[in-house]
This record gives structure tokens, sequence and C-alpha cells, in this order.
């Protein structure tokens, strides 16, 4: 059977193996919103939770039927039933029963090691275990899913045992077994060595769940694939305990474009980039800009060269259209940036020019110049943008500034200090003076500009400052060092982001909030112009 006529299907336990990260803690408000954007994704397993774990994860089963879903399907994770404890007795199979779900996943020992040492019983006791479990579970089922846990280390440690743990689990019903490496220490053709033997000895459907323990967790699902799974564990961006699972946002475009296998349909494999980033603010943890396929830095380019041959043609240095998962490429530029980075550049910033343009020599020589004092301005577009603009005299001054003052004052030990800005800027030949408190001197300045400007422009109302980093440079200096701010601001439907440097804070964090403000104002006046045309 060629790869192009095989579906794999994928099988996501971001809620459940997802959730065991540390840092990492889902409300059942995000498992259920999480849900839904996976099944719109066409993720075709969504393992839910462990409804014998805790109480949340009993409530996620109950909500998660007044979804509208489409395309997966839910699977309630549980484990084999105790060692002597009857099956029909165990606190945790009733939990699985109450979960009232069509698939059941179980997890059950299968090295010879873990169950003399973790569940101090006989391997004789441990075979009854699975095999009354996926029994009993099968004539309440549609379907009954066996992940052998740490079944690599166990086949290496004790071939004969660990196939007898997966022929009971046959012999049982199961529909699939996941061949589990759940230390995630297996090596690539470890993992193909050992499939392929255990696929001569088992007459069901294989899968494959790997950590990333040694950084293989993508190459061991690939390698699993390549020996005849058709069924694939993983996690969106990868998280999980330890070093994480292996991460389904590489995973499923390897399988797919280039390896030619069935996952998804091809036009939700370009919402895959979307799901990443969702997934990492409902976990609330940032997301990997490195990360391959969906991070910001996925297709970007930063040297010159690299920049020149991807003006010509994308193919140069992108291994894959980023369009078909959602991203796009980016070029930085920098002070390792040449003429084709800023063309590229302000093209993708949705301005013209051009390497004929006789300005463009100025700007890149200047661009250099600001990043030798301490600019960056690969992570701060907005800036970017205006500053090409001014060059080019495409920019409308909304106003003038004058001059601001900011005062710090504390008077009492264990009391926060007290903050106020006083403003001064000129609109239109009116001079607006103005003051204002805030937490910080930061957020005082950021409240006397609008005080000053909201009365002329209300739509800066929609303005919110979302995030505020410093960074000192160069680093040893100390309160002598020059400062590089970056301010991350929104308004509901873009962010965009601006940078300031000084060897003063508050200068610093002035420039970065002046470009915020007039980059806002700018992006109104072309929706205008836009929509009288």
């Amino acid at each position: 059977m060629s790869p192009r006529s095989r579906r794999i299907y994928v099988y996501d336990t971001t809620l459940r193996d997802g959730a065991q990260a540390a840092d990492v803690s889902f409300s059942l408000h995000d498992k259920l919103k999480i849900t839904e954007v996976l099944d719109d994704l066409g993720i075709h397993f969504v393992e839910g939770g462990w409804p014998g774990s805790n109480p949340k994860d009993a409530s996620y089963f109950r909500e998660v039927k007044s979804l509208n879903l489409r395309k997966c399907r839910i699977a309630a994770f549980g484990s084999t039933r105790r060692p002597r404890v009857k099956v029909e007795k165990d606190s945790n199979v009733r939990a699985l029963l109450e979960a009232d779900v069509g698939v059941f996943t179980i997890v059950g020992k299968t090295w010879d090691f873990h169950v003399t040492k973790a569940l101090r019983t006989s391997l004789d006791e441990n075979l009854r275990m699975i095999s009354d479990t996926i029994a009993y579970l099968k004539k309440r089922a549609d379907m009954v899913i066996f992940d052998p846990e740490h079944y690599f280390d166990g086949f290496k440690s004790n071939r004969a045992y660990a196939l007898k743990c997966l022929k009971v689990a046959v012999e049982a019903g199961v529909d699939v077994i996941v061949l589990c490496d759940t230390n995630g220490g297996s090596l690539p053709w470890e993992i193909e060595e050992i499939v392929k033997d255990t696929a001569k000895e088992v007459n069901v459907p294989l899968g494959i769940h790997a950590h990333n323990d040694g950084g293989l967790a993508v190459a061991n699902s690939i390698a699993a694939v390549r020996a005849g799974v058709v069924h694939v564990q993983g996690t969106i961006n990868g998280i999980g305990e330890r070093c994480g699972n292996a991460d389904l946002c590489a995973i499923i475009p390897d399988l797919q474009l280039k390896m030619g296998y069935r996952c998804l349909d091809s036009r939700d494999l370009r919402k895959l980039r979307e799901v990443s980033i969702f997934v990492y603010e409902m976990a609330n943890l940032p997301p990997d800009k490195h990360q391959p396929y969906v991070g910001d830095n996925a297709f970007a380019h930063k040297g010159g060269i690299h920049a020149s041959a991807v003006l010509k043609d994308p193919t140069t240095y992108e291994h894959i259209d980023p369009s078909l998962v959602g991203n796009q490429n980016r070029i930085i530029v920098s002070d390792l940036a040449g003429r084709s980075n800023l063309v590229l550049k302000a093209r993708e910033l949705g301005l013209d020019l051009s390497e004929e343009d006789p300005q463009l020599a100025k700007i890149l020589e200047r661009i250099k110049e600001l990043e030798s004092e301490g600019y960056q301005f690969e992570g701060a577009d907005a800036s970017l943008e205006l500053f090409i603009r001014r060059v080019k005299r495409r920019m409308r001054r909304f106003f003038r500034f004058r001059g601001f003052r900011v005062i710090d004052e504390k008077t009492r030990l264990g009391e926060p200090p007290r903050s106020e800005a006083t403003i001064m800027v000129e609109v239109d030949g009116n001079v607006e003076h103005t003051a204002a408190e805030g937490n910080g001197p930061v957020n005082a300045l950021d409240n006397a500009l609008r005080k000053a400007l909201e009365k002329f422009y209300p739509e800066l109302r929609e303005l919110k400052l979302e995030d505020f980093k410093v960074r000192v440079i160069p680093e040893g200096k100390g309160t002598a060092s020059v400062v590089r701010v970056l301010i991350v601001s929104g308004d509901g439907e873009e962010t965009w982001t601006t940078v300031g440097v000084s060897q003063n804070i508050i200068e610093a964090s002035w420039q970065a909030l002046l470009d915020s403000v007039e980059y806002k104002l700018n992006k109104e006046k072309r929706r205008r112009q836009r929509k009288k045309t």
C-alpha cells in the first residue's frame, strides 16, 4: 500500500497528557473551547481527560455533549482495573462508564519491571487486569484503545512478556494498540525495528505515543508510521509532562506534506498555525517563535543573501509554501540586512519601496546606525513602518510634542510610590496641557497622552497597552546602561510592537508610546481613505 493511499488517524491528548505539563492548567471552559477548535481542525480523536482522576474532567464529559462537534470523536482515558479488584467494582472503570462516550483509551503495564515494582503485583495478574478491563469495556463502547505504557522499554527488557500483554488485549477485543515510549528515551531506529517486529505478532491496527525526553518524539512518531502504524497520538505544540509529548503541529505536516499520507483535509491544514496560537493562549504560555511550521520565525529571513534569493523565488530558502499551514514568510530588517530584505519587508508592510528607489540606501544606512545604538526593528514592525513612512514623507503628523514631566513620589515605607505625568501637545494650533496619575511612570505617561489627545481623536479609546518589555544593553554597565523598551499595543483587531532606546528608561518608554499612538492614528487614516475609494 502506497503512503498516499493510507490514512493516518490523529489522536490529540492535549487536554489530558498536555495538561500534565508544568505551568499548564486548563479550566473547564478552556477544555471545551480547545475541543471545538480541534474539531474544526479535523482531528479524528480528542482525549478529553481522565474522568476518574478529578471532578473537572468528570464535568468535561458532561458538558462536551452540548457542543456541536462535527469531525472528532471524544475519548475518555483510564487505566486497567487495580490488582485483585473485580473490574465491575473498580472505581476508575465505573468513572469511565459514567463519562458515557463511545471511545475508551486504557493504559496498562507491559514492562515487567513496572509490574513488579510499581504495581507490586504478579505478571499473571497484570495480564488478567488487561484482559478483564478491555473485555468489560468493549461490551459497553464502540471502540477500545489500549496504550501499553513503557512498551519499548518493556520489549527490550522482556520481549515475550511485552508481546503477551498485547496478545491478551487482542483476545479481549481491543480495536487499536498504541505503543508508548513513555520515558521518551528510545531512538528512531529502535522504534522502527520494534514496531515492525510487533506488527508480525499482533493482528490489530497499531499506533504510536511518543514523549520528547530525548528530543526525538516527532522523529520517533514518523519512524513508527514508516514501520506501519496508522494511529498517531500527540499534543498541540508538544506540551506535556517533563519535556513534553510529540508535537502534532510538526507531525501532521511532516506526514502529509513531506510523505504523502492523509491526515487532515488540506483546507483544514491551513488552520494549523491558528490552532497552535490558540492553545498557547489557553495554556497561558508564550508561543515558541522558532517552532517548525507554525512559529513566527519558521519562515523568517534575516540574512541579506537569503532575502535576496527569496525575493526571486521563495523555494530557495523555504522547504514548503508557508500558507499550507496558515503561516507566512517574514523578512527581518536588522544590521545584517541587505537591500532585498528591506524591499521585501516594505512589501510585507504594504509600503511602496523598490530596489531602484533613490531613498533605499539612505533608509538602510540609517536603520543600521539605529541598531548599532541599540534599536531592534526585527521585533518592532510598527516602528519600522513609521520610520520608512517618515523618510518617504508618507505620514501625517497628527500632533506636535511640546514637553512632559514625570514625578514619582514615595512618602511612606511599605506603600507604593505615587506616579504622575504632565504633558503638553499641540493639535492643529491648539495646545493641550494635561496631567494624569498611573500605576508607575510609564502608565502615567500613557494616561496623560491619551487624556490630551482623545478629545481630538476618539479612536484612541480603543488603544490598549498589552505588554511592556525592557532590555538592558549592553549588559554589565549597571544603571549607566542603555535600555531598549518594546511596547505591544492592540485595538481589538490588530496588535503591533513599537520600540524606544535611551539611557533614560522614561525617554525610551516615551518613544515607544509615541510610535504606538502614531501607528494607530495613521492606520485609522488609511482605513477612512479606503472607505472613500
